[in-house]
């Protein structure tokens, strides 16, 4: 197939598309939270797998599903993780009991973490210099209306079917969108792709290797609640993390000096500005799920809104973002690092409003409040995302825009997992330490205000390594244009 400007622009909005349902289920599911915990009686430990288990499972498939996709056809695990995702779908929509439930969880995760990285490497495929930059702003924008609108769409669902179908149709919605955009995909994607340099043998030791080492690093902050009753002894993972971390390197050592190519390309992280853009986006994304999740909360269970309108609160932040993400594409070959220097300033000054706001505020006033603060942390939050996708993939050989895109996934996943667990651990630690001491509003109140502080930490961390980043390229160590 010849890929006209048209026909590429048709694919990437496939791509995209695709892209929006694995985020949307990510944060969709937050405002049936408290209809499931109904539903099946589920404790902190379930609620935990059933959001951050999804999370743990993408993370883990990332980076050998970029490495195939690169190596072989990123058309065919396209199109076969979203069958796989389908299935996930259908099952966690049926399932009877808590337990089918998290298990299709964690294989929507996988279904996710198959697709994700062929939609950044398809994206580096399609297009070149600012035409890139302006993709990776859309699929900013479609990525922020993903995660602000998915706690409105998820209420909606709860409040027009009430508690117990409600979450169902939360999962329900996948199933016939995936059988929409699944022959568009077969036709419109591209069938070949550039030959990656070196041999083309899929490293399998290292693959399970690699596997092994994230989720020992992830368990620990999935299997973190902040009940009385979570286990001390789940730490004992962060050790099996640093030997199997340890094995991993060493083996991929061994295997790129028999001439083979391993699963990680280590020459990566030599790049300046693509491990830079990856801590940042690290720090980043352990700030954003954990703020709509514990947002939601609070607003439901402190101000007990109803779910529709706890969702509506972020709608602020999506359109924001939207429209930042979309133009901030487009001119970050103009301003570079410094636009997302400027955004993370507008998240900080946005989400330190709502906290103001759940505080200090009648409890009449406050949703409003946070609407508008949310609205400023969306038009920084646009000016994040895009710009810092772009940058981090400047310098990185298209071969391996797959791989690349991957382990920075791999990063983002680590790091919504770890930010889950302490900004929810956070909230719940408050709610059992205060509970019955104080009234219900100041109970959630100083949960949400310590799950809040969590949140900012990361953000700050972010804007950290975007001064740091920014000033490598004043000084001309890092190219700061695209």
């Amino acid at each position: 197939m010849t890929y006209s400007d048209r026909t590429r622009w048709q694919a990437f909005s496939i791509a995209v598309a695709v892209a929006s349902l694995t985020i949307l289920d990510l944060s969709k599911v937050n405002v049936g939270i408290p209809a499931i915990e109904d539903a099946f009686g589920a404790g902190p430990t379930e609620v935990q797998l059933i959001v951050a288990g999804y999370v743990l499972a993408f993370g883990v498939v990332l980076v050998p599903a970029g490495r195939w996709g690169d190596l072989n056809s990123r058309r065919r695990m396209f199109l076969g993780g979203l069958i796989v995702f389908l299935a996930a779908s259908l099952f966690c929509a049926i399932a009877p009991s808590v337990e089918i439930l998290i298990g299709s969880r964690i294989l929507q995760g996988v279904s996710a973490g198959l697709l994700m990285p062929q939609v950044l490497g398809l994206t580096q495929q399609l297009f070149q210099g600012p035409e890139r930059g302006r993709a990776f702003g859309i699929f900013g924008a479609v990525i922020g209306l993903s995660t602000a609108f998915g706690p409105t769409l998820g209420g909606l669902f709860v409040s027009l079917a009430g508690d117990d179908l409600g979450w169902r149709l939360i999962f329900w919605m996948n199933v016939p969108l995936v059988m929409l955009l699944w022959p568009f995909a077969y036709k419109l994607l591209p069938r070949t792709q550039p030959a990656s340099d070196g041999p083309r043998d899929l490293d399998i030791v290292g693959t399970l290797l690699l596997g092994a080492t994230v989720l020992a690093l992830m368990l620990p902050f999935v299997l973190t609640t902040g009940s009385p009753d979570d286990n001390p002894a789940r730490w004992w993972f962060l050790a099996l993390f640093a030997a199997v971390a340890a094995g991993f390197v060493a083996w991929e050592r061994r295997y790129l000096a028999s001439g083979r190519t391993a699963i990680i390309d280590f020459a990566l992280f030599r790049i300046r500005s693509y491990r830079n853009a990856t801590l940042l986006a690290m720090a980043y994304f352990a700030a954003m799920p954990a703020t709509f999740l514990t947002l939601t909360l609070f607003l439901q269970m402190g101000l007990e809104l109803a779910a529709v309108y706890a969702g509506m609160v972020t709608i602020p932040f999506a359109l924001a973002s939207a429209v930042t993400s979309f133009y901030s594409g487009k001119v970050v070959e103009k301003f570079g690092r410094r636009i997302v220097v400027v955004g993370l300033v507008g998240v900080l000054i946005g989400f330190s409003g709502a906290v103001a706001a759940a505080l200090f505020l009648p409890a009449i006033a406050v949703p409003w409040a946070m609407a508008l603060a949310m609205l400023i942390a969306g038009a920084g939050g646009g000016a994040v995302i895009a710009p810092n996708q772009t940058l981090a993939l400047a310098e990185v050989p298209v071969t391996s825009g797959g791989v690349a895109g991957s382990i920075g996934q791999v990063g983002q996943r680590v790091g919504t997992a770890v930010g889950l667990a302490a900004a929810t651990s956070a909230f719940y630690a408050t709610i059992y330490a205060e509970e019955g001491s104080f009234s219900q509003l100041v109970v959630y109140q100083d949960a949400y205000r310590n799950a809040a502080f969590v949140v900012v930490f990361f953000v700050a961390i972010a804007l950290t390594m975007a001064l740091i980043d920014l000033r490598a390229r004043v000084a001309g160590r890092v190219p700061d244009r695209v």
